[in-house]
């Protein structure tokens, strides 16, 4: 399997993550160290992956409500053949977010080491 194919793995491992709001799965892709930035308030929010995932196991997920899924990835930049950074848009409950992910392939995979995430807007949620 390519580098392009392994990442876009990771990345869908991400994504089910937050559609399902799945600690296991966040486990998975998250590296243990990583934190995730925020400034929307105009200053910065820091969260480790600790919080994050108390925080997602403790909501309702867009799954349990049959949202329907609207994800894309808007971009990958490679910064070698083990690290990219990876912009993807997504939706979860009303809100949409675009998440700046930093992924570096270590022995167990791709995984994320830090995200910077915005809150972009609000949208209607449409179920199945």
């Amino acid at each position: 399997m390519d580098k392009t194919a392994q990442l876009s793995k990771a990345i869908a491992v991400y994504l089910d993550a937050i559609y399902y709001c799945d600690v296991k799965k966040l486990d998975e892709v998250f590296h243990e160290s990583s934190s995730l930035f925020d400034a929307d308030e105009g200053k910065i929010f820091v969260e480790p992956i600790a919080s994050f995932r108390q925080d997602v196991g403790s909501r309702p997920s867009p799954a349990g409500i049959n949202q329907v899924r609207k994800e894309e990835v808007i971009l990958i930049d490679w910064l070698s053949d083990i690290s990219a950074v990876v912009k993807l848009r997504l939706q979860a409950h009303d809100n949409i977010f675009v998440d700046h992910l930093a992924f570096v392939k270590s022995p167990d995979g791709w995984k994320i080491v830090s995200k910077v995430w915005h809150l972009e807007g609000k949208a209607a949620i449409e179920t199945l």
